[in-house]
């Protein structure tokens, strides 16, 4: 039999090696991005055109390369940050395994220019599909530049399952922001077709935080600080207030290394334990270090997961920092019995006053006996004999016979009520505003609500239990659905502008939706960098749901990432549907209860949510019967 085992050609093997180390034009912007800090760069430039797909440029003005080194960047697992195995322990570096630049060659074109400072002139090399085009002296800046030019040239497949480019711009942003957080001491500049997306200089950790997430982000802020022999915890956590439905502000560093940790994650969702509404979480921005012995890196082809040799220490550690810098700053609830037992809460206006020994006055002429005339109806001229008591104003009962004096003026109001209450008027009993259009339904009672979460009705046949939350969403979701596609959206407007604050990335996901969201109701006045005005908002929206609508549509187009109109108008549909739905724990009114029922058997689908859960539940008399038997 003859052999059947060979070796794979170098330009196949380094395609095999892209695939695990880009994925999209972001993993690209990640290596270069990590290579030019690994260079001891001060400024760092990123060029972007068509989402990464035309072009991916990184210049830097690190140490450069010589005419050998350039060269031998392109081979596989050719890199200077190690040269044993026991060096994989003790990296502060990031890109160590040597084949970034290997691997992108294989699958673009890339054009490299670099020059050390103490030489004369630069060298430039051209690479295609890992085959060497030109090699040649060039005059360049001190430093390296790399552009990588059509991606996935030699791989259409690949090509075509890349996402449009407001997806893919996104991903790159991401990666941007996590480079550009964990090193505030370098520079950065960030173009998009032309356009400034950022400029940051060099600042300090909460400055550059604050520059790429908005101004509003300083507000937000509550400093952690904490060292010990295992851990150095350093950054900054939201206040609860400012929570999100969304993750995309949660950022670990672990020695300048953006990672991705459940279990550490975890730790800080604990320590905010009893101080978030569901669903919402904490934003933080932490940078943790740890001895490089302590930790592994190379778990992952992405290096974005690390192993930690004991996380149970880092979770506790990590854990108590957190809650004492939320209790510290009087963020979380504290009950502190040391200074309720030594200090007291005296008000300002006696802070500084001599403390005075109370006197006892008596007042010697007091007669209980001695009466007095006084009014006591203003609606009638008579006079009521009550006991005069001392100065104090109290009054007592008297003789025995004054009882009577209380009901002096209290004759039937028949002869004057036109004249004491002519001026009268009554305010009016307040109305709960009802979620539905009591005038359109008939109310019978046929249904009743149970645990104030489902809705019960009967049937010919038995039993209709209705999930009102589930209900109530797929009833708005086909509203919205329709609303979206005739673009046919009632609009009520606001009596003052609302002004919401976003990161520069979620800005972009809303710009893109926002024709749909115009056809649901929404009214934008002005889109900027980091700020929405909204002027109108769909009937039925209350303004302070506005916000919260928002949030969860960015999150669901985080999490689902659509690239089709269709895919785009029912995430919205579902999104909007699911934010502004009856919760469980909400009381309906029979009149409300008879609505919903009939609305949802008017729907398209009313058997099951926009989810795909199940809406509503049938039993028979026959199952009922069995119960009793």
């Amino acid at each position: 039999m003859s052999d059947i085992i060979q070796l794979l050609p170098d330009h196949v093997a380094n395609q095999i090696a892209a695939g695990e180390v880009v994925q999209r034009p972001a993993s690209v912007v990640k290596e270069l991005l990590e290579n030019a800090i690994d260079a001891n760069a001060t400024e760092i430039k990123l060029i972007i055109k068509d989402a990464g797909k035309t072009l991916v440029q990184v210049i830097d003005n690190g140490k450069g390369m010589s005419v050998t080194d350039a060269r031998l960047s392109f081979e596989r697992h050719a890199t200077s940050k190690i040269k044993s195995a026991e060096d994989l322990f003790l990296l502060n570096t990031k890109g160590f395994r040597g084949e970034a630049l290997a691997s992108i060659a294989a699958i673009a074109h890339v054009e490299l220019k670099t020059k050390q400072e103490e030489d004369d002139l630069g060298t430039a090399i051209e690479i295609e599909g890992s085959v060497v085009k030109s090699q040649e002296v060039t005059v360049t800046p001190t430093g390296t530049s790399v552009s990588v030019k059509h991606l996935f040239f030699n791989i259409p497949a690949r090509r075509n399952f890349l996402k449009s480019d407001s997806v893919e711009l996104r991903h790159i942003t991401d990666e941007f922001h996590r480079v550009a957080l964990a090193h505030p001491n370098i520079a950065f500049s960030f173009y998009h077709n032309g356009s400034d997306i950022f400029n940051v200089p060099q600042e300090n950790y909460r400055q550059r935080v604050v520059h790429i997430f908005g101004t509003r982000t300083n507000e937000k802020l509550v400093p952690v600080e904490e060292e010990t022999e295992v851990l150095k915890i350093s950054g900054f956590v939201g206040k609860p207030e400012f929570s999100k439905k969304t993750k995309s502000e949660q950022f670990f560093f672990v020695n300048q290394r953006f990672i991705k940790s459940p279990y550490l994650n975890h730790a800080i969702n604990s320590a905010y334990d009893g101080l978030l509404k569901d669903s919402y979480h904490p934003i933080y921005f932490l940078n943790l270090t740890v001895d490089p012995k302590s930790i592994d890196i190379n778990i992952h082809p992405t290096k974005t997961e690390i192993k930690f040799d004991d996380e149970h220490t880092l979770y506790a550690i990590l854990r108590s920092a957190v809650k004492h810098s939320l209790g510290q700053f009087n963020i979380a609830p504290i009950l502190d019995f040391d200074d309720q037992a030594n200090h007291f809460n005296t008000p300002y206006d006696y802070k500084d006053k001599p403390v005075e020994t109370p006197a006892i006055e008596v007042d010697r002429t007091f007669n209980p006996f001695a009466q007095e005339k006084i009014p006591v109806s203003p609606f009638s001229g008579k006079s009521v004999v009550t006991t005069k008591h001392s100065q104090t104003g109290f009054k007592s009962s008297g003789s025995g016979n004054s009882w009577e004096s209380l009901y002096v003026g209290l004759e039937s109001k028949s002869n004057n009520s036109d004249s004491e209450f002519s001026q009268m008027t009554f305010e009016s009993e307040a109305k709960d505003s009802s979620i539905f259009d009591e005038a359109a339904i008939e109310t019978r009672k046929s249904t009743f609500q149970l645990q104030q979460k489902y809705v019960v009705s009967t049937l010919k046949s038995g039993m209709l239990i209705i999930d009102q939350n589930r209900a109530h969403q797929r009833i708005l979701y086909e509203n919205f659905l329709r609303h979206i596609t005739i673009k046919e959206a009632t609009s009520q407007q606001l009596l003052f502008p609302l002004e919401l604050h976003f990161t520069p990335n979620e800005i972009g996901i809303i710009e893109g939706l926002q024709s749909e969201l115009e056809h649901t109701g929404f009214v934008f006045s002005e889109m900027q960098d980091k700020t929405i005005t909204i002027t109108g908002v769909p009937v039925g929206v209350p303004e302070s749901e506005v916000s919260m609508i928002l949030e969860q549509l960015i999150s669901d187009v985080e999490n689902d990432v659509p690239d089709t109109n269709f895919s785009t108008t029912d995430l919205l549909a579902k999104s909007m549907a699911k934010s502004l739905a009856i919760k469980n724990g909400q009381s309906l009114n029979s009149a409300e209860q008879e609505h919903m029922v009939n609305s949802l058997f008017a729907c398209k689908e009313p058997n099951v949510s926009p989810a795909n859960r199940p809406t509503f539940i049938t039993m028979a008399v026959d199952e009922i019967e069995k119960k009793f038997m």
